[in-house]
């Protein structure tokens, strides 16, 4: 069984990038999930290859600072003056004499590019014994890309840039895709050889092919499958083009996995998430980063989740989530808002116009609508009346509140953190709770309600309300029954049920 090849992957990614017209070095531009030099490297993987070397140049320290997080074990190899792929490629290999094997050397700007396409180009490589193989592709339009020029054998002659080919040679639509695999011995006899007399004055690497040929090496061409793995990048055009392309990809693969997307065209999901088979993603949505969906959960139209993990059975309506996590069964939205740690347990309701944020919702826990949760613990089965307010943030410090299990916060209601509601507490609506509320106490905090008579007609003469006034006492409604002062049976009436009263209209908290 023959020894297995050393490898080692060299990135080309010093270019500036100038069509890009950004302050951002052109491989650090995101796609689904990944940068472009991310998505390289990712090809690149399977390999298993003793060095990854990364040429930079334009926005070293970006660069740099972008594989600390993304490959820590790759080595930046600095290319001061950018003076062609075969300079960049010397310069890698000058910084690891120690290389021997194979030699992978990939575009940056690549995003594309399947790990399966990297392996069989360096497979083939392998198993012929070659000096050099380049990976080839058939494109309709060749219009700007080296061409591959084969002799009349079909054997490869030379790869010829755009601006060096000859009409004929214009005509050839099999392009050089920019990843190629050497043996490391050849490579560093060729690239010390290297001339820049070419329209460029650059150190052109493909140059290295024809130099190999000439001295009766073997070189070959690995024709990739699908010729948009080989497309790169050059502006924001180019990048939105193929931002689609792996649109497509990604959403044609769940979907074949069992996942439903009913608008494919109107859902974008990173190449990073995760989707369990028979979860459903409706139109307009957005999957970013490490977002995970259950089996048959629901999520759309109209959603963003980043770093979001949905559980099981649970719906996402119409919302946007940072770093949450929503429970089995669970029901989010439309228009609520998840922050980073809020955590949703099984069959809890987030409801229309909610923000949570740093907050745990116990199972069966709702807060159905118009409300602030922040830095708070809701016990089970509580009910979070509309228009809550935790109110968690001194100027200073954030404070926590914490809500026990079916406990009952009526409308309109503000927990002055650090407070506590005990469990199976009311609040009734309207309050300002600064104290701590014991388990099954009554919380309030309203002043008694009372009606000055004839005030609209005294200080709002003339105005649309007056008239209205007016026109009712004079029809014989008579003036209103005064209020009276309100006494506990009566401050209840801010909670759903009332004890003792019948609640009134718009004092209840909601479901």
């Amino acid at each position: 069984m023959p020894e297995p090849h050393t490898r080692t992957v060299v990135v080309l990614a010093a270019g500036e990038g100038k069509r890009m017209k950004s302050s951002l070095p052109k491989v650090l531009h995101p796609l689904l999930g990944r940068t472009l030099v991310g998505h390289v490297l990712n090809a690149a993987d399977p390999l298993a290859a003793a060095r990854t070397l990364v040429v930079v140049g334009h926005g070293a320290d970006q660069v740099r600072a972008h594989l600390a997080g993304i490959a820590p074990e790759a080595t930046a190899v600095h290319q001061a003056e950018q003076l062609g792929t075969g300079h960049a490629v010397r310069i890698a290999l000058e910084a690891a004499p120690e290389v021997t094997g194979t030699v992978v050397v990939l575009n940056g700007d690549v995003p594309l590019l399947r790990p399966e396409t990297v392996g069989a180009l360096v497979a083939a490589h392998e198993s012929e014994g070659a000096a050099a193989t380049v990976l080839a592709a058939e494109v309709p339009d060749p219009t700007g890309l080296g061409r591959i020029v084969r002799d009349a054998a079909g054997r490869l002659e030379q790869i010829v840039e755009q601006r060096d080919a000859t009409p004929a040679q214009l005509a050839v639509r099999e392009i050089n895709a920019g990843i190629y695999a050497f043996d490391a011995t050849r490579l560093r006899d060729v690239l010390g050889k290297l001339s820049t007399d070419n329209d460029q004055g650059e150190e052109y690497l493909t140059d290295v092919f024809k130099m190999l040929v000439s001295a009766g090496e073997p070189v070959g061409v690995h024709l990739a499958v699908d010729h948009t793995e080989t497309l790169g990048c050059n502006d924001r055009v180019e990048l939105a083009a193929l931002r689609r392309l792996l649109r497509d990809r990604v959403n044609e693969r769940w979907m074949r996995a069992g996942v439903s997307l009913l608008d494919p065209d109107t859902t974008w999901i990173d190449v990073t998430v995760a989707l369990d088979r028979d979860a459903v993603v409706d139109q307009n949505t957005q999957l970013r980063g490490g977002s995970v969906v259950g089996s048959g959960a629901v999520v759309g139209p109209d959603v963003t989740l980043i770093d979001t993990v949905v559980g099981p059975g649970a719906t996402v309506l119409r919302s946007h989530a940072v770093g949450a996590e929503v429970g089995p069964g669970a029901s989010v939205g439309p228009y609520a808002y998840l922050r980073p740690d809020a955590r949703l347990a099984e069959r809890s309701k987030v409801g229309t116009f909610v923000e949570v944020k740093n907050s745990e919702l116990g199972a069966g826990a709702k807060v159905p609508h118009l409300s602030y949760v922040g830095d708070a613990t809701i016990g089970a089965r509580a009910n979070i009346g509309a228009a809550t307010i935790f109110v968690n943030y001194d100027g200073v410090n954030k404070h926590r509140t914490v809500v026990g299990e079916a406990a009952f916060v009526g409308c309109d209601t503000s927990l002055i953190a650090p407070v506590e509601v005990g469990a199976g507490a009311y609040v009734a609506a309207g309050s300002a709770i600064s104290k701590d509320v014991p388990p099954g106490a009554l919380g309030l905090t309203r002043a008694p309600q009372r009606s000055v008579e004839g005030w609209v007609a005294r200080k709002r003469a003339g105005t649309a309300s007056a008239e209205a006034a007016e026109r009712a006492l004079r029809g014989g409604q008579g003036a209103p029954a005064a209020t009276p002062s309100a006494s506990e049976g009566e401050a209840i009436h801010g909670t759903a049920e009332s004890v003792g009263g019948t609640p009134g209209p718009g004092d209840t908290a909601t479901e």
